[in-house]
């Protein structure tokens, strides 16, 4: 682990081993933490934040100490990419573009740590000075998940450390390996002992103490809704903020007037890139009664040709899932759907074909004749299972978009500007996509409504995420008149 600008074993000296979901073989160990390590990590957080070199440098430094993480990050995206391949499975080519991509992160909040400026709004309190400034929540304890661990990671670090906050780490137990790498650059770069600690572990015995550590004054999390809901209850006990990023089932909408064939590789992209193991996985598709028929054949036409194997190999489409339990969990959800009388035209078992070896690989799977009120339609699966949904009006795909308790977000497909403009405003989902979908971006927020989560990640947004705004009010002659009353 990382603790104070040090590497060091767990507290108990116990270790965890972590998977290869490709060969379905131990690869790596990383230490089993509990409460004192987490407890040494924020102590050390806590001492970075209120003394010491990081506490008191000014934002323009911060920001150029970001800069330099980010060619770091840029000049080792080679070894970053390896090792979340064979972490959690996704494949080598989407890796290296997220490593790629990391940097501007860094770069574009490095550039705003010294942005963000206080206000002087005009004051009814007769000559008093009154301003406004921002600063840092304090100690930020980010709870990451395995499907992406550094790029949702550094939706967290990125603005927490521009703020000026310090910052303690828990990851996924499934993918640990490629964050403690992450961590070794930032010492590179210069950050002062203290300012980014890693405790790696189960989520009940290092994530629990995290949340509930009197010091910690900010909680971030990725993850599913069950523990979202446990953390949110935790940290509540404490008045402690919290940003929330959970689940997702997000509505893919293709209207009649779409093109067929762009339509068709989006909804692809929506649920069978990364497997479908993405918090915006579009992993119900409404499609309009007029291409309903069409639409499928070609959808499953394209899909009988996607290629599974090794996430290494450029010729490989699909990857396996990151966990033997998720796994399971899919298809448990396969066998569900069944059950409830959806109609399964494509793959619906695990995938056995010789090129997935002994890995976690589940034949893509696609649903038709779904309701929106089976189940395979309303929890999240995070796997490549698709429920296909008719509909025949715009009102109704509004309708049935928004039955749901998510709000994550959304895509649309149709040539028609007006639908293009008026749509997305009736669609109660955090971001929507129109003839596109899956993309993301550091300068625009990303958070969900409803059960989707709370608060918002990346854009100016994420920064006051992690910063309190204060009221000062200045009396240059004190001339109270009744100390008994409000001024």
């Amino acid at each position: 682990m990382y603790i104070d600008g040090e590497w060091c074993e767990s507290v108990s000296g116990r270790w965890l081993e972590t998977k290869n979901p490709y060969t379905g073989k131990a690869w790596a160990v990383i230490p089993r933490g509990n409460a004192q390590d987490v407890d040494r990590a924020v102590q050390a957080a806590n001492r970075a934040f209120v003394s010491g070199p990081w506490a008191s440098m000014h934002p323009s430094d911060r920001g150029l100490l970001l800069h330099r993480l980010g060619d770091l990050i840029a000049a080792n995206a080679e070894r970053l990419a390896e090792l979340e391949v064979r972490d959690n499975g996704k494949l080598r080519v989407e890796m290296l573009g997220q490593m790629k991509y990391l940097p501007r992160w860094f770069q574009y909040y490095g550039g705003l740590a010294d942005k963000i400026e206080g206000r002087m709004p005009p004051t009814d309190k007769k000559g008093m000075l009154h301003y406004v400034s921002y600063e840092p929540v304090g100690v930020v304890g980010a709870i990451t998940p395995w499907n992406s661990p550094l790029l949702l990671t550094v939706w967290k670090l990125a603005p927490a450390l521009a703020a000026g906050n310090t910052v303690v780490i828990k990851p996924s137990e499934y993918a640990s390996t490629s964050l403690l790498a992450l961590v070794g650059l930032f010492e590179q770069a210069g950050f002062p002992k203290g300012v980014v600690n890693v405790v790696t572990g189960l989520g009940a015995e290092t994530g629990g103490p995290l949340v509930e550590n009197p010091c910690v004054d900010r909680i971030a999390f990725t993850g599913g809704n069950l523990a979202g809901r446990n953390i949110y209850e935790a940290a509540a006990r404490q008045f402690k903020r919290v940003s929330l990023e959970l689940g997702g089932k997000s509505p893919n909408i293709v209207f009649g007037d779409a093109g067929i064939e762009d339509a068709v590789k989006g909804v692809i992209s929506g649920i069978f890139a990364a497997s479908g193991q993405t918090c915006m996985a579009g992993s119900r598709l409404l499609l309009h009664s007029s291409i309903h028929d069409a639409f499928l054949a070609r959808l499953v036409e394209v899909m009988k040709a996607a290629r599974l194997g090794n996430p290494n190999s450029p010729d490989t489409d699909v990857g396996p899932v990151a966990t033997e339990q998720q796994l399971q969990k899919v298809l448990d959800y396969i066998e569900l759907a069944k059950e409830e009388g959806a109609r399964c035209v494509l793959g619906g078992w695990r995938a056995t074909r010789p090129e997935c070896g002994e890995g976690w690989f589940v034949e893509p799977t696609i649903f038709a004749d779904v309701t929106n009120d089976m189940r395979i339609a309303r929890e999240e699966v995070f796997g490549p299972v698709l429920s296909v949904i008719r509909f025949d009006s715009d009102d109704e795909a509004v309708a049935l978009a928004n039955d749901t308790p998510f709000g994550l977000a959304a895509g649309l497909w149709t040539t028609d500007l007006a639908r293009a403009l008026s749509l997305p405003k009736r669609l109660r989902a955090g971001t929507v996509w129109v003839n596109a979908y899956r993309v993301v971006s550091y300068l625009s927020p990303f958070g969900g409504f409803k059960e989707s989560g709370l608060g918002r990640e990346n854009g100016l947004e994420a920064i006051y995420e992690y910063m309190e705004a204060k009221s000062v009010f200045i009396n240059p002659r004190p001339a109270i008149s009744n100390p008994f009353t409000l001024q």
